[in-house]
């Protein structure tokens, strides 16, 4: 076997491998042999069909089965010869396939890119710093309220804070748009669920009308043939209802396990919670600038094969997120939805492997059971779901990840300028979350494809 190596991109590789034909022959007559002891024709006893007919009946066929496992066989040789790492599988082309001849093939891959780590030393790393003052908690008691409120008709005109009950449809002009119907919708007046403008034209609105509304679609609008767009929501109110706060006493408080019914340990519970949510979001926040920084000090290209198995499992995410079912066929969401999304995580994954194999971090039992623990707290019973996750070999696997993504994070963060950033809680949690939202978008604008689909 001859192998040739062209480098046709930082991670392109050309291979050009030749196969004597001496090799090739013997292998085409192994298989012949093999079907001569096995043919059955009519004329000869099994066994005993002359090598002749069986070259001129089953030749042809012999060659190409030959052929395609020399191809296999050669490639992963030739893998190993010259000590290449691919990234998916390769593109096969014959380009000498003729008896009597040496057998040429090209197998065109990528590998995994030679990672040359530069480290993010001077990188400015905010750290939000909030404490939750009694009016957070007192904030967030209220938002608790509001998700247990029980809803009643009234027969008046909704206001500002009622539920109303609408069927609506879309237009642009005279022409009605896909996505832009919707029957039996329940929508909070003032929660900002719709486009801007639409509620506010619901108010003073009751059962049994049927305003038009005009609304502008904003120019970021996700859906781009709307984005900007003047139009119009011929609408018909079904019911008005409004809102019926609990209040908040041992029966509210045992809604969420606090079984006393004492107003303080419930606050001290949703104080708990929300430091949680807390640690968890700033966590997240420094996270993400060490990962950008990252990313940024080291752009590599990243190999097809492997961005496009993250787009593919970005689909199956945004498929289980819009509930399209298990039988939806994810490809008719279109690739370029998720494209920037899976390179990042692709890039991401690649650089702190990098930085966990140079690092040499490693993740022990201990650690992986206290980040088990950590993810449980969340649950009604943090226990059995900790010994659930420990007991499933791929859930911990996904546990030991984290613990490796995490630690690895830690050892950049030592590189980096950490400054804290006084916040309010809430400013806390956006700053945390504006990434996450920002990532979503992609998710949304495919969820706005399968609606026009």
């Amino acid at each position: 076997m001859q192998v040739s190596v062209e480098t046709t991109s930082a991670i392109g590789r050309r291979l050009t491998i030749q196969v004597p034909a001496a090799q090739v022959d013997q292998a085409v007559d192994a298989r012949l042999q093999q079907t001569a002891r096995n043919v059955k024709l009519k004329g000869f006893r099994p066994g005993k069909v002359p090598m002749k007919v069986v070259r001129s009946r089953f030749g042809s066929e012999a060659r190409s089965e030959a052929v395609g496992e020399l191809i296999r066989q050669n490639y992963v040789q030739a893998l190993t010869q010259e000590s290449l790492n691919p990234a998916g599988f390769p593109e096969i082309e014959p380009t000498v396939n003729e008896p009597g001849k040496d057998l040429e093939f090209v197998a065109s891959i990528e590998v995994y890119p030679q990672i040359e780590l530069v480290g993010i030393e001077g990188a400015e790393i905010e750290r939000p710093k909030a404490e939750i003052t009694d009016a957070d908690v007192d904030e967030m008691v209220e938002t608790l309220r509001k998700q247990a409120a029980d809803w009643s008709v009234v027969e008046r005109a909704a206001e500002d804070g009622d539920q109303v009950t609408i069927d609506f449809e879309g237009f642009i002009g005279d022409e009605a748009f896909e996505g832009g119907k919707g029957e039996g919708h329940k929508l909070v007046l003032g929660s900002a669920s719709f486009i801007p403008g639409f509620e506010g034209q619901l108010v003073g609105a009751s059962a049994g009308d049927e305003p038009t509304l005009s609304v502008t679609f904003p120019a970021d609008y996700q859906a781009e043939h709307l984005a900007g767009k003047e139009a119009t929501f011929k609408t018909k109110v079904h019911k008005v209802e409004a809102q019926s706060l609990p209040e908040i006493d041992a029966e509210f408080t045992k809604r969420f396990g606090v079984e006393s019914g004492d107003l303080a340990e419930f606050k001290a519970e949703v104080r708990k919670n929300m430091q949680r949510e807390l640690d968890s979001a700033v966590e997240n926040r420094v996270k993400q600038q060490v990962i950008d920084a990252l990313k940024s000090a080291n752009p590599i290209e990243v190999p097809k094969a492997l961005v496009q198995q993250e787009i593919d499992a970005l689909k199956r995410q945004a498929a289980q997120q819009f509930g399209l079912g298990d039988d939806f066929d994810v490809t008719q969401l279109p690739n370029e939805l998720f494209e920037e999304q899976g390179r990042s995580r692709v890039q991401v994954g690649l650089l702190l492997a990098e930085v966990i194999s140079q690092q040499g971090v490693e993740a022990s039992d201990e650690e992986i059971r206290a980040f088990a623990e950590r993810v449980a707290q969340q649950y009604q019973q943090p226990e059995q779901v900790v010994e659930q996750y420990l007991a499933n070999e791929q859930m911990k696997n996904q546990l030991k990840s984290a613990v490796l993504e995490n630690k690895s994070v830690e050892k950049l963060l030592e590189q980096a300028k950490v400054s804290e950033v006084e916040m309010s809680y809430q400013d806390a949690l956006a700053a945390a979350q504006a990434k996450e939202e920002d990532e979503q978008d992609a998710d949304a604008d495919a969820e706005e494809k399968q609606t026009q689909a």
